[in-house]
């Protein structure tokens, strides 16, 4: 054997961090991979042909982290993206931010300048004067991987955010040296799991003599209980409990369930009905502005004994202070409390309350609902009733406004937008896409207005080629609609809110969709139905003004 094919053995038997880094992924559990390629990141790629996890590229890196979103969304598992150096980092940062700002796991790997080029600002190619400080505010931990060796145990770290505390985004970046370098270190590496925080047994013996002795209980339940229906429905009927839900709990009570109040936190009917509520149980939420205050007028409070359940030891001392703090699982937790209340007397509910209050309150909600509010969610009725099991993912848009008040989910991880929390735009349609990647049969709905359409349009080329048949229901005001009427409120002459529309049919069958237009419930109903069978993305366009004209209310 000659000097040139030792070498070509020599190489063939080493792997290198990149190689090792899409083997560690796989006994992760990772499926997808969401990237475009670069030519600082193509060693990340040279073992992904081979391996069963499947890469989708997007048509911007934003739309990457957002399909990553959608993904871990639907599944509860962490989005997992390749972005390169530099540009496509500050291109991802909203979708990170979104992430961040909703408890999204999600795990970037980036590469960065070589090592010994990192911080020296000779103008290199995508150089940053520190990547990692950059994102180090966008992400549970930055972290840059100085030596292949210490990649199983970034990922450790990674995966531990996301399965044991609270889930967010996690950054890793790794230096062109370090990526082709030699992992002969990490041969035989395996996932390490860590388990979820129990809840300490003196918390929750307080919790559970102020839950048992309460006649007017209550229960907020967040995104972070999501994993939780079973348990959380088991204690408020026990409780006799009326349960309110952010937009991510969406779907942990049943829509028929009589003690379910729906997501209505920021309106006068169920904000009396909180504060007359004697002992109040917070569990998997962080009493945010956009779930409780979303109308801005610092209305919301709690005037009973407030016990909160949070896998985040900051969040559960953040926008209301507890009079019982539980840092744990709110699976394990609301588990625990059932089984010991199941042991003592548990004090009856005052009879004006539990599923009667309740009724009161959503009929009084209903009431004031405007006739676009109903209009709304007569849409919104008609997606669900045309398509059973449906995901619908939301950007910010006025029907998502009302769905996120009105609108019951079936079941959790089914309904979910980018109005809350960071509150972005163009979140809906690569949302939707790694949505329906996690899906499998069950329809995957867009729902978005024309403002946010035109922020990531070209994602539906990346659908298109991914063959994802996602649904795209696009609300067409022709502009900034709640932008412009936020502005005639406030009496500020309308500026940049009446914006240039496309002909959305036709760019959408340019890309290669179904595109279709609609002005009623029965023409959509039709329509949806009709998507089932396809392979490819349908774009279904719905004009407000025709909308309202033909259902008022």
């Amino acid at each position: 054997m000659n000097l040139r094919e030792s070498s070509k053995h020599f190489d063939s038997c080493l792997q290198t961090c990149g190689e090792a880094l899409v083997t560690l992924l796989e006994t992760y559990g990772v499926e997808y991979v969401f990237g475009i390629p670069g030519v600082h990141t193509v060693e990340l790629y040279r073992g992904l042909a081979h391996s069963s996890i499947r890469h989708v590229t997007p048509r911007h890196e934003q739309g990457a982290g957002f399909m990553a979103d959608g993904y871990a969304r639907v599944t509860g598992k962490p989005g997992v993206c390749f972005i390169i150096t530099g540009p496509g980092m500050t291109n991802i940062a909203t979708a990170m931010a979104q992430a961040y700002a909703d408890s999204i796991p999600m795990l970037v790997i980036s590469s960065v300048n070589a090592r010994s080029q990192l911080g020296n600002g000779d103008g290199r190619l995508h150089e940053l004067p520190s990547q990692r400080e950059v994102f180090d505010g966008l992400a549970a931990f930055s972290h840059t991987l100085l030596d292949a060796a210490e990649l199983p145990q970034a990922l450790a770290r990674a995966f531990a955010v996301f399965e044991s505390a609270r889930p967010r985004p996690v950054h890793i970046e790794i230096p062109l040296d370090v990526i082709v370098s030699p992992a002969n270190a990490m041969k035989g590496a395996s996932a390490v799991r860590a388990t979820k925080p129990a809840a300490h047994p003196a918390a929750l013996a307080r919790a559970v003599d102020l839950l048992a002795d309460a006649r007017r209980p209550l229960i907020l339940a967040g995104g972070g209980a999501a994993h939780a229906a079973v348990e959380l429905r088991e204690l408020a009927e026990r409780l006799e409990a009326p349960v309110a839900l952010t937009i991510n709990a969406k779907g942990l009570l049943p829509c028929a369930a009589p003690l379910l109040i729906g997501s209505t936190q920021s309106l006068p009917p169920t904000r009396a009905m909180i504060r007359e509520a004697d002992v109040v149980l917070a569990v998997g939420t962080e009493l945010g502005e956009t779930d409780y205050d979303v109308l801005f007028d610092g209305g919301f409070a709690i005037a009973g004994q407030l016990i909160r359940v949070d896998i985040d030891a900051q969040q559960v001392m953040r926008n209301a202070q507890p009079d019982v703090a539980i840092v744990a699982d709110s699976r394990e937790t609301l588990s625990a409390l059932s089984a010991r209340l199941h042991e003592r007397a548990v004090r009856p509910a005052s009879p004006d309350w539990g599923a009667a209050r309740v009724t009161a309150v959503r009929n009084a909600i209903f009431a004031d609902c405007d006739a676009a509010m109903r209009s709304q969610q007569r849409l919104i009725d008609t997606i669900v009733g045309a398509l059973p099991g449906v995901i619908i993912a939301g950007d910010s848009t006025s029907p998502v406004y009302a769905g996120n008040f009105l609108h019951d989910a079936p079941a959790p991880r089914s309904w979910f937008n980018s109005s809350t929390g960071y509150g972005t735009l163009g979140y809906g349609l690569p949302a939707a896409i790694g949505a329906k990647l996690a899906a499998g049969e069950r329809p995957v709905v867009c729902l978005i207005g024309d403002g946010g359409f035109q922020f990531t349009l070209p994602e539906l080329a990346s659908a298109v080629e991914a063959r994802v048949p996602v649904i795209v229901l696009l609300w067409n005001n022709f502009g900034y609609g709640e932008i412009r009427k936020y502005m005639d409120q406030r009496n500020i002459s309308p500026v940049g809110v009446d914006i240039y529309t496309p002909d959305f049919m036709a760019l959408a069958s340019a890309f290669g969709c179904e595109a279709v237009s609609v002005d009623d419930p029965q023409a959509l109903d039709a329509q949806l139905r009709r998507t089932v069978s396809r392979d490819i993305p349908t774009v279904i366009e719905v004009r407000e003004a025709d909308w309202f004209a033909r259902v008022p209310s």
